[in-house]
Order: structure tokens, then sequence, then C-alpha cells
């Protein structure tokens, strides 16, 4: 079975503002990256568009209701300092919401074992109750509360290795045991959250990583602890926030990861996801912010999702 690809031009119409991190050249070098012959097994896909419901799995009616009426009908609306809205921001949310889910209808579907899907905003920092961090509305807790809901499953595994700790998946989580939250990320830094004492109800797992770790620290708190924690949950459906802003060039991050280090953890969770859910993993794009390492670190991301 092929891997999918899901992504939507609208993505590219949530403007940012001049200077800031988080812009529609980080899809365009992804694109770009994805345009190479090796390359064209992907089933490309357009992102559908989620509707109000499926926001409200994570996200209370305030929460929704304050995002949207944000959104300016010209310039720009603000939601904090660096989390910002264009006239098209809230069909752009919308639509990686709805891609997230469509990747994971496909793979129970087995239209494909896995997928990536390349979208923006971002949402690993949205809580329930507050959007942050670029991030509106939570795109991978909505996508794993969606699984559970739409196709019966109880045990989802939520794998974070963004250089920023995703302390908005962990909040929607922290009190429910049927779905895992898993992250390696840089301590201390944005959010502040992630630490080993965050451990919810026995399901939540933080490996944080002191500045200028690389390689070594990155695959051991893997190794030794995030993969075997996976192994022993037993999941049905294995998600990925696939944030790249660990990479050694990122101009956020002070982690020193490579692209070799993205594709070995994506194998691993890889080969868990086949003894435990029939392969079925589903990435979602989070952080990475220098153009060129985000666009090899999500070839070598992709490339190993198309090795099954």
């Amino acid at each position: 079975m092929n891997t999918l690809l899901y992504t939507h031009p609208i993505f590219l119409h949530h403007e940012t503002g001049l200077g800031h991190p988080e812009s529609a050249a980080r899809l365009e070098s992804i694109a770009k990256a994805l345009e190479k012959p090796e390359f064209a097994a992907l089933d490309r896909r357009l992102a559908p568009k989620a509707d109000l419901d499926t926001l409200r799995l994570i996200h209370s009616e305030k929460h929704v209701k304050r995002v949207f009426d944000r959104v300016p009908k010209i310039g720009f609306g603000y939601l904090d300092a660096d989390t910002i809205l264009s006239p098209e921001s809230g069909d752009a949310a919308l639509h990686a919401v709805g891609a997230a889910c469509a990747a994971v209808d496909a793979v129970f579907a087995k239209e494909a074992r896995n997928g990536f899907c390349a979208l923006r905003p971002p949402g690993h920092h949205a809580t329930p109750e507050q959007a942050m961090g670029f991030c509106l509305f939570n795109n991978i807790a909505i996508a794993a509360e969606h699984a559970r809901k739409r196709h019966g499953i109880k045990k989802v595994a939520i794998l974070d290795f963004d250089v920023h700790h995703g302390n908005g998946t962990q909040d929607a989580f922290a009190k429910n045991p049927e779905v895992l939250y898993a992250s390696t990320h840089q301590a201390p830094w944005y959010p502040g959250t992630g630490t080993v004492q965050e451990t919810g109800v026995g399901n939540i797992m933080n490996a944080p990583l002191k500045a200028g770790s690389g390689s070594q620290e990155f695959r051991a708190a893997l190794t030794d602890r995030i993969l075997p924690f996976i192994d022993k949950f037993a999941p049905e459906l294995v998600l990925i926030s696939a944030g790249f802003d660990a990479h050694r060039d990122d101009p956020l991050g002070e982690l020193k990861l490579g692209e070799d280090d993205y594709a070995w953890a994506t194998g691993e969770l890889m080969k868990l996801a086949d003894q435990h859910c029939a392969g079925r993993v589903v990435s979602l794009l989070e952080g990475g912010y220098h153009l060129d390492a985000l666009g090899r670190s999500v070839a070598a991301h992709v490339r190993t999702l198309l090795s099954t």
C-alpha cells in the first residue's frame, strides 16, 4: 500500500506577517523536496475541510468562537504576540484538521498503511482552551479523538519530536489513560512544560533534552524510555507530531539532530506500528523553520514512510 500525502493550497494563504518564522515558505520548501522522482509513489490528496463539531472533540465552544471571532476581514488579527490570523486563517485551520482526520480514516480503510500531512497552521501548542505558539487548534489531538470515536478504537499513541514540548496535546490527554503522549524536546525552552514529573495518569512520558544535545541523546531517549513505553501500551494507531526544529540548523532551537535521526525515529515507530496496529501511522507537520533543513528532513521522514 502507498503512503498518503495530504495538503491543500489554502495552507499557503494563512499569512503571519513579514519575518514570521511560521510562513507559507515552509510548505513551499516541503513541496519542492517532495517533487523529486523518488516520491512519485506518494498518493497525493487534497485535505478536506473539517466542520466545527470536529474541533469540539478537543476544544471548548468558547475557544472555537474566540479564534473565529478574531479572524480579520483584512490585515491581521492576534491571538497573542506570536499567534497571528489573516483573512483565510480560519479556512486553513479547518483544512488542517480535515487533513489529519482524513488521513486517519484512510489508514483505517486500508487505503494506505501510513500518511504525512503537510499542513499549517501547526497544532501541538493549542490547549483545549487557548491558542498559542503559532497554533490555533490542536490537529493531532483532534485526530486522536476522531480515531477513537469514528473507528471504535481505545488506544492511540502520540510521539512528538518537535524541539518544543507539545503542551496542548499533553493538556488534552493528561487525564485520559487511553491516549499515550510521549515527547522529546529541548528544556528549558518554550513553552516551559514537559518535565519528567509530568506523567498524567501514567500515560504521559517526557524526555527533555539539554541544549546542545544531538543524535546520541535523542536516540537514547527513544530507545531507553519512549519506545518501550509505546510498545507496552500496544497502540491501535500511532500518530506523530513531526516537528523538525530540533535540526542542528534550525533558528528556533538549540538541539543538534540531522535528517538521519528523523529517518531512524520514523523507522522505529513504524516497527512498533507493524507489531501492534497493522502499520497504521499518521504524521502531522508541526515546527521546522530553516527552510532547506525542513525540506531535507521531511524528505527523510517521508522516504522512510514509503519504505514499507
